[in-house]
């Protein structure tokens, strides 16, 4: 068939360090990196297979698209500009975090342009577009910040915000995709847990299209052999596997 009617959103896949802030970070390449979506710009880019693909490049420990701009420390260190990871870490050496002015700034510079991207997407694609899905990655084991701390996780989850920002029918639908495509049992694709979506799923959901948060576990791709721990090097043909395997899913969709 040809290009899928669809806006791939892969919000925290980036990995670039503001040059604002490059000097004044505690967290290191280790860090940086679990508290990432590592890869998943790689996963889920479609490319000229879907209609349009927004992916933010700054890494989300420093700019996070998937949360409100009123959602900030400390009253939730891991908001849009985030004191530390989901796992605990520190971001800024002491005194060194953004302070409300630079807030303001970080916010207009790399937050406002992402979901400006997705607005205009939607206007100029409204008639051609029938669904939209932010793209993420999720830890094997729920981390110290999230909703399932200490828990395992499934292999996908999909979320539809509990049938607010999607009809049930479609996710039941992309979930036996899924189950298809990627070889799994039915048990190891859940619905609306352990995330049911987040920011951008629950803005831009329904309104006027339907959006679907897609969640792959690292364990499919973090594991030796394709993943080197030490280098955090990953092997191309995994990438392209379970890029391919995304594909599948998508044509069984629109089947």
């Amino acid at each position: 068939m040809g290009t899928f009617p669809v806006l791939l959103s892969i919000p925290h896949g980036g990995t670039k360090v503001p040059a604002e802030l490059k000097n004044r970070l505690a967290i290191g390449k280790n860090g940086l990196f679990e508290d990432t979506d590592p890869f998943t710009q790689r996963i889920y880019d479609l490319k000229d297979k879907v209609k349009f693909v927004t992916k933010a490049n700054v890494a989300r420990a420093f700019i996070d698209p998937s949360r409100s701009a009123t959602d900030l420390p400390p009253e939730n260190p891991d908001g849009v500009i985030k004191s530390h990871t989901c796992f605990g870490k520190v971001i800024y050496k002491q005194d060194q975090q953004p302070n409300k002015s630079e807030i303001a700034f970080l916010l207009e510079k790399y937050y406002a342009p992402y979901h400006h991207q997705i607005q205009e997407i939607i206007l100029a694609g409204r008639n051609d577009l029938k669904i939209c899905f932010d793209c993420h990655s999720m830890a094997e084991i729920g981390p110290q910040i999230s909703p399932d701390t200490g828990e395992s996780r499934p292999l996908i989850c999909l979320g539809n915000r509990f049938g607010a920002s999607a009809e049930d029918a479609v996710v039941y639908k992309l979930k036996s995709c899924f189950v298809t495509a990627f070889e799994l049992k039915e048990t190891d694709v859940t619905i609306n847990k352990p995330f049911a979506g987040g920011f951008i799923t629950n803005r831009y959901g329904n309104n006027p299209l339907p959006w679907v948060q897609i969640e792959m576990n690292r364990k499919l791709y973090l594991k030796e052999p394709w993943f080197n721990s030490e280098t955090l090097k990953i092997s191309k043909s995994k990438i392209d596997d379970l890029n391919n395997k995304f594909f599948l899913a998508l044509k069984m969709y629109f089947s």
